[in-house]
């Protein structure tokens, strides 16, 4: 094997017994990036396919460099091999391999991404669904025995998220009823019909404003607490003490945070329909000077028995979709304070996102059967 200038001819036997020494010859012979460099076969006694495969290899590598490199060969046989084994295809420049390197691997990262999510998507989802059916269990065994609903906490509960909840409560759904009676205000003095204040804010608070900026309180407030008291148990092994004492924790915790919701977020919701007519009531005597009994008159005129039922069965939806959702959170919970922070946050975020869902789905099905 010799090496004439830009050229190195490959001399001899070239098998698989002479792979060592060519591989050393080779090795000799890189050049520099931009450089030309041609191996030449035509003096090559005898040529296998290890031999190419060794010479392919080391055309590939110095391309890759940004040597110029080639194979050149005479005979049939040795052309033969050379297209079996590849050796005569154009190989991409280094600049272009490594942006498609880097785009293959930026794709690949954005599927393994989307794997992921999907992944935990569908555990979330069997999970949920497993959560459910034990909870509807827990509610069978619990209206044939009482006694292991843990009714004595009931009372506790309701208290801090319902009485606890009261004040911000009353206060959001006045500012709210006060700012639909002020928005709604000008609109309607244009037309002289300012005693339609009453209607537009009776109407959109009972039906849709009250059990809604209710439920998002709850949400945020009660639904969070679940979540972070029942997760600081899971990862505390509490909740692993309870089954050994006999304590099943979906009757003895789960059941009592859902019942407590779906007594408390009704009544609040009517506590709210109050305070959300009186903010209203109070921009029509302050700025309308309509007095409180013909803004009273009209509002029973408008608002029909329906308006305040439908309002309560969105609100007892909300209720229930906010304990299973925050007792579901709070029971998936791992990895120490972390882990119970990630749930709680997650509960307020699906909270939310299924307390709307339930209040488009409901306003539909209301609207479609003429209520």
């Amino acid at each position: 094997m010799s090496r004439h200038g830009q050229r190195l001819a490959l001399t001899g036997p070239l098998h698989l017994g002479t792979a060592k020494q060519l591989s050393e010859a080779l090795e000799l012979a890189s050049s520099e990036p931009g450089a030309r460099l041609d191996l030449d076969l035509t003096q090559a006694i005898e040529l296998d396919g290890a031999a190419m495969a060794l010479l392919v290899h080391w055309r590939s590598r110095l391309q890759s460099k940004g040597v110029d490199c080639s194979l050149i060969a005479q005979s049939e046989r040795a052309r033969a091999l050379i297209a079996l084994y590849g050796g005569d295809a154009t190989a991409p420049n280094a600049s272009s391999v490594e942006s498609t390197s880097a785009a293959a691997s930026r794709a690949g990262l954005a599927v393994e991404a989307l794997g992921m999510r999907t992944q935990a998507l569908g555990a979330d989802l069997t999970t949920l669904v497993a959560f459910i059916g034990s909870a509807t269990s827990a509610l069978g065994a619990v209206l044939k025995r009482p006694h292991t609903g843990n009714l004595r906490s009931l009372l506790g509960l309701a208290s801090k998220a319902g009485a606890d909840a009261l004040p911000i409560v009353v206060l959001i759904n006045f500012l709210v009823g006060f700012v639909m009676g002020f928005q709604s205000a000008r609109q309607l003095q244009t037309y002289g019909a300012d005693i339609f204040v009453a209607d537009i804010v009776g109407l959109a608070v009972t039906r849709e404003l009250a059990p809604l900026m209710t439920a998002i309180i709850v949400c945020g407030r009660s639904g969070a607490g679940i979540a972070a008291e029942l997760g600081t148990m899971k990862v505390s092994e509490e909740l692993d003490a309870l089954r050994a004492m006999g304590f099943g924790p979906m009757r003895y915790l789960v059941f009592p945070h859902v019942l407590a919701l779906l007594l408390v977020v009704p009544l609040l919701t009517v506590v709210a329909d109050f305070f959300g007519v009186l903010g209203g009531m109070t921009v029509a005597r302050y700025n309308l000077q309509i007095g409180a009994t013909a803004y009273l008159a009209e509002t029973r005129t408008a608002i029909l028995p329906w308006d305040i039922a439908g309002g309560l069965i969105k609100a007892a939806c909300y209720a229930l979709a906010i304990a299973l959702i925050a007792c579901q959170q709070g029971f998936a919970t791992s990895g120490g304070a972390a882990g119970v922070g990630r749930r709680t946050t997650s509960t307020v975020v699906i909270g939310l996102f299924v307390i709307v869902l339930i209040d488009a789905s409901l306003t539909v099905v209301f609207r479609l059967s003429n209520v």
